[in-house]
């Protein structure tokens, strides 16, 4: 189980569970803003992120300024004892600074520049930009350093999103750097690239380029190297910016906004969590997605995961729309209320949105806000005041953690290794298994932590290691501790196959875990689109399959049919107090269940509760060892849950009945 590390500052400036979004007052006139002050009361808010995109209204020209509006805004703000994220402004540089310094701008992989006109329209790279981001960032910090109402410092807004990866001249020379300081010298570079291969061999580091458009396939320790540095150089600009920040107001906790969920991979949010003082996530439904709920809890589970099982804040989504998929469906009714303390219940202690009050003009104006263009009389507004009294009442919960005894191994490095070009199949996605296994336990009210591998495993009775293409020797040897010391492990296909190098292990796959789990992959059996195995149990499974010799290991399932009949498909191997299990390919849904319910059984690891399908199950313990159980019905038909205790929404005793789309929070005793 994830260790405690002490709350964040922030939580001593904000009382209660966060309630809050953007607030963007630049957009509205001085009737409006009054208007707002009375609504936030009204909905019980009592933390806004405020000058997010408001760079070019703060300096309309190099050197000029302009904060009587922001001053106005944040006095008001203290005044209704809202406090405040206060951004640095510098996610979208103004008009002009580009035109002055055109060189600032991001350039694709096929040499195209972005323009201005949208937001994120920067290289982290550049020296000019970074001189500027940190004088605004400087003017603001020694503008509002002692204002009641700044509780937290907003740095920047989603850094990667739209675009991740830089290819223009100073990213090239930034890379060039990056690796000189990694490797030392060309000699080393050369060895951990493998430039012996396609006369690739490099005589200094001033001859490496970003890995761009080439005839054939790129070097794959190039590409993870550039991965790894596009990562780097974001948090990098990130700790620039938050350097002057903790000058300035050494006392103000800092943080961005990350968007941990199944959709990003190009951040190593794991590297990056150091950096934060809390950590803080965004999060998006996929309204096509008739298991969205899932998908949620999968993205909460990571954010948790990065934040070491601390509290976070959930510093965006949206009370219904948005703007940017194809089709923009509305929440259902209650929905909103359920994604907000659905996050609350797997480790949010804020719930915040995009945005506060609607655009009426510009590229986020069908963006839902907490006031939407239809002002009070609509639903929206009417749930918004509904969670904001929710959340009053679930001060209680505030600063619990998280209780899980089944872990997700998650690594992002090994996710960027594992679907570079020239891999054995193109289907194999590093979250499909990983995802089915969440989803398996999501839907049993296992909740599940996703950590590193390189994390303590302690206190974890299940731990699964799903596609784990890329690990280090520590990492391996972590996760064989685990099982040595009691836990019940599962290690999956195309796991442990490489090194952080990306240097195929020697002797049989899986190299990293042979030992552990007492097996030997002669050859990968990939599957054809579209083609199943049967196994021995009547399951069926696709996308992979092997050619596995025991080891030491005993075949709990085995594949039946040419060319691998008889073959094992499921193992087993005693590992001290523990076990280790290999699974040599993706099982359908039953196959999944089947293969858990021996897992579950063996680890000792069950459900926080008995509920009714469709009842979402996550239970957050204090301190001071009083639990809270958060039961959330998914379904249209009212649930029965077992458990006992008080309802902190009603304040009456939990009668063991989910209302159809309800929640229900029970302090447990």
């Amino acid at each position: 189980m994830q260790e405690p590390s002490g709350p964040s500052p922030v939580w001593s400036k904000v009382q209660g569970l966060a309630f809050g979004g953007d607030y963007n007052p630049e957009q509205w006139p001085r009737s409006v803003r009054a208007e707002d002050l009375e609504l936030m009361q009204e909905a019980g808010v009592n933390l806004l992120s405020v000058g997010i995109f408001s760079w070019a209204l703060l300096e309309p020209a190099e050197g000029q300024y302009d904060f009587g509006w922001l001053d106005e805004v944040m006095d008001n703000l203290a005044g209704i004892g809202v406090k405040v994220a206060l951004a640095t402004a510098t996610a979208a540089p103004p008009a002009w600074l580009v035109r002055k310094h055109p060189e600032i701008l991001p350039v694709t992989a096929d040499g195209t520049v972005l323009g201005p006109g949208s937001r994120r329209h920067y290289t982290p790279s550049s020296a000019v930009y970074r001189r500027y981001a940190t004088g605004i960032t400087r003017v603001i910090a020694e503008r509002y350093k002692d204002h009641p109402a700044l509780a937290l410092w907003h740095v920047d807004n989603e850094l990667g999103c739209h675009i991740s990866e830089f290819y223009g001249d100073e990213d090239a020379a930034a890379f060039r750097t990056w690796l000189e300081r990694r490797y030392g010298t060309v000699d080393a570079l050369n060895t951990s690239w493998g430039t012996a291969f396609w006369s690739q061999n490099y005589g200094s580091f001033d001859e490496i380029l970003p890995p761009s458009v080439a005839p054939s396939t790129l070097n794959p320790g190039q590409q993870l190297d550039f991965q790894r540095f596009n990562s780097w150089s974001l948090v990098d600009y990130y700790r620039q910016l938050v350097a002057v920040l903790r000058e300035v107001t050494p006392d103000v906790p800092c943080t961005t906004n990350l968007m941990a969920s199944s959709a990003t991979k190009s951040m190593d949010y794991f590297d990056w969590a150091k950096e934060l003082d809390v950590i803080a996530n965004d999060h998006y439904l996929v309204a096509a997605d008739p298991e969205r709920q899932v998908e949620l809890a999968f993205s909460a589970d990571l954010t948790r995961g990065i934040a070491g099982g601390d509290p976070w804040i959930l510093m965006e989504h949206s009370t219904s729309a948005v703007n940017w998929q194809q089709r923009n469906q509305p929440k259902m009714p209650g929905e909103m209320l359920r994604n907000s303390l659905a996050h609350v219940a797997r480790g949010a202690d804020a719930v915040m949105f995009f945005q506060w009050r609607q655009s009426f003009a510009g590229s986020e104006k069908f963006h839902s806000a907490m006031v939407p263009h239809g002002g009070r009389d609509t639903r929206v507004w009417r749930e918004v005041v509904e969670l904001g009294a929710a959340l009053k009442r679930l001060e209680p919960v505030r600063g619990s953690r998280v209780q899980s005894r089944a872990a997700i191994v998650f690594d992002y490095e090994s996710w960027w290794a594992s679907e570079i070009d020239s891999k054995p199949s193109i289907d194999v996605k590093y979250l499909d298994l990983l995802r089915a296994f969440h989803r398996a336990l999501f839907l049993r009210g296992i909740t599940v932590d996703l950590v590193h591998p390189s994390a303590s495993l302690e206190g974890y009775g299940l731990v699964l290691v799903c596609t784990l293409y890329a690990v280090s020797d520590d990492s391996a040897a972590n996760i064989a501790a685990a099982a040595s010391a009691g836990a019940t492990v599962l290690v999956s296909y195309f796991s442990g196959i490489v090194d952080m190098q990306d240097h195929v292990r020697l002797g049989g796959y899986p190299g990293a875990f042979r030992g552990l789990l007492g097996v030997r992959v002669e050859e990968f059996h990939p599957l054809l689109a579209g083609s199943q195995l049967k196994l021995s149990d009547g399951t069926v499974s696709s996308v992979w399959s092997e050619h596995v010799h025991l080891a030491g290991a005993e075949a709990i399932q085995a594949f039946t049919g040419y060319p691998l009949d008889g073959v094992p498909a499921v193992t087993r191997r005693p590992v001290g107090f523990g076990a280790a299990w290999y699974l040599a390919t993706f099982p359908d849904p039953d196959g999944i269940d089947a293969l858990l319910d021996k897992l579950l059984a063996e680890s000792g690891v069950s459900p926080v509760a008995d509920a009714d399908p469709g009842v979402e199950l996550v239970r957050r313990v204090s301190e001071d060892g009083r639990s809270f159980l958060f039961a959330i019905n998914h379904t249209r038909s009212a649930a029965s849950v077992s458990a006992t205790g008080t309802d902190l929404l009603t304040g009456e005793s939990f009668g063991g009945t989910v209302p159809a789309g309800g929640v229900v929070v029970v302090a447990e005793g």
